[in-house]
């Protein structure tokens, strides 16, 4: 099974959340540092929709920066995760049996 995890290194919910996608066996893993390499937000409106999730729900509203956006549309929500991907929950994870915004890392194990 491919698994892709957008991962924040710095994270530590995102760090346990590869630490079980690592121990799984058959699990072909895909790690991306979405800091470095954010999704287009085609994929990350994509991602939202797999999950059953909005981009509300996606948002990282600890962050500073999410504020003035606590009162927007999910439009406005995505334009602003492609421009500051720190604004995007972590860890996603996409496998064939579909996608978790894994809060508790735990939620991976749904699609595994």
């Amino acid at each position: 099974m491919k698994a892709t995890i957008w991962h924040n290194p710095k994270c530590g919910t995102s760090r346990k959340t590869l630490a079980i996608l690592e121990e799984t066996p058959g699990v072909e893993l895909e790690v991306i540092e979405y800091l470095k390499a954010p999704p287009r937000r085609e994929k990350l409106a994509a991602l939202y929709k797999a999950a059953g999730i909005t981009p509300r729900d996606g948002l990282r509203a600890k962050q500073e920066e999410a504020a003035p956006l606590l009162d927007a549309d999910d439009d406005s929500i995505l334009d602003a995760m492609v421009a500051n991907p720190i604004l995007i929950e972590r860890p996603l994870v996409e496998t064939e049996k579909g996608v978790r915004l894994c809060r508790p890392q735990e939620k991976v194990r749904e699609i595994l």
